[in-house]
């Protein structure tokens, strides 16, 4: 569904977009005619992606980019800069984590845990806002999560890293504010892919899938009676990026069909 928020021609970064919520991401960028690059370490997944963003009104196209390098991450945004002329908008999509009780997680978990949900926000935003502050404009949306908002089961330090996330990106917000810089978070419930074309064989979900069974309990604990849909949160993330948000800057938006309410 198109929403003629005003994104065409512009620049989009979108880390993690081949897959899933990233996908939908992408894909809602190429649908209002943007240009978007698709950060990801999964080159065949994002080249299906790529493909079908081409097929609607904007231009996709992949950097392989690992996003847990930072040089990696600087050079991603050095060309996408050079070839589309700046960046208007950055995706923190990207993020990882293996559900276990904390007492039970390697440290080698909890290290890649933050290096995909915390480090990657953290270096991508570093990079992209010289860029941003040069220009006097620009907007970025990372995804949190409910987990960072009010604590998980089995997600301790997931919760950890996505609060870290949520609460940077206010203070973020405080200090680029006035440069015409918009900081923004989108937080999901759980969101699950609906196709395994949906999903590269690098996902998460790749081994995370819960059984039919036990998704279809999950839904039953939100008030609108299903689970997310990757557009839902996907619908979120072009609003906050695009101009119709022009006056919306340091918060934390749940898309969760209404699993908490703060």
């Amino acid at each position: 569904m198109k929403m003629d928020l005003g994104l065409t021609q512009k620049t989009v970064i979108v880390t993690g977009g081949a897959s899933n919520i990233g996908r939908a991401i992408s894909l809602g960028f190429a649908r209002e005619g943007a240009n978007v690059i698709i950060a990801d370490i999964d080159e065949n997944q994002a080249n299906k992606t790529v493909e079908e963003a081409n097929s609607s009104a904007g231009r996709a196209v992949f950097y392989k980019t690992d996003l847990t390098n930072v040089d990696m991450i600087t050079a991603t945004v050095k060309k996408a800069a050079e070839e589309f002329g700046g960046i208007d908008v950055l995706v923190n999509n990207v993020g990882w984590e293996h559900t276990a009780m904390f007492t039970e997680k390697s440290l080698p978990e909890l290290q890649k845990e933050a290096d995909l949900t915390l480090w990657s926000m953290v270096n991508c935003t570093k990079a992209v806002l010289p860029l941003m502050m040069e220009r006097k404009r620009g907007a970025i949306v990372s995804i949190g999560s409910d987990a960072g908002r009010v604590g998980q089961f089995k997600q301790v330090f997931y919760s950890g890293c996505k609060g870290a996330v949520i609460a940077m990106s206010k203070s973020i917000a405080q200090e680029v504010g006035r440069l015409g810089i918009r900081i923004n978070v989108v937080s999901p419930g759980a969101t699950f892919p609906a196709r395994s074309e949906d999903i590269g064989d690098n996902s998460l979900w790749q081994v995370e899938l819960p059984p039919e069974e036990v998704i279809k309990k999950i839904a039953k604990a939100y008030p609108l009676g299903r689970i997310g849909r990757a557009e839902d949160t996907a619908n979120a993330v072009l609003f906050l990026a695009s101009d119709a948000a022009d006056w919306i800057t340091g918060q934390t938006l749940s898309v969760n069909g209404g699993w908490s309410m703060i």
